[in-house]
């Protein structure tokens, strides 16, 4: 009899243990403090005409968030955020160029 209550007890610790999980979006859920960030890229062309190869344009700084990991707190799925020129890791899935930010990158969040 003294098993099974200490198997019981070990349940309900574990219940009270777990972690939230994190969003996911294109088939990637971002862990910890991290954001999976989507963003545009405009081709820039000069008042003449002249296209502005990608190595000489800015980054963009602003994007939408997809994805939350588990610790993330003051952001949400959906949010317009504000973000550093280098800051995350560019990356590319399903033909969209998609970054990956720490929620320490984010300067801000636009409101509408």
């Amino acid at each position: 009899m003294a098993a099974t209550k200490e198997t019981k007890d070990t349940k309900d610790t574990k219940d009270t243990t777990e972690k939230k999980e994190g969003s996911s979006a294109k088939g990637f859920r971002p862990l910890g403090d991290r954001v999976f960030v989507t963003y545009t890229e405009e081709l820039e062309r000069t008042a003449g005409g002249i296209y502005v190869p990608d190595s000489a344009r800015e980054k963009p700084q602003r994007g939408t968030i997809e994805a939350a990991g588990a610790d993330v707190e003051n952001v949400k799925v959906g949010d317009q955020v504000l973000f550093d020129k280098y800051s995350g890791t560019k990356i590319k899935i399903e033909n969209d160029d998609c970054l990956i930010l720490k929620e320490e990158d984010i300067l801000g969040i636009f409101e509408n």
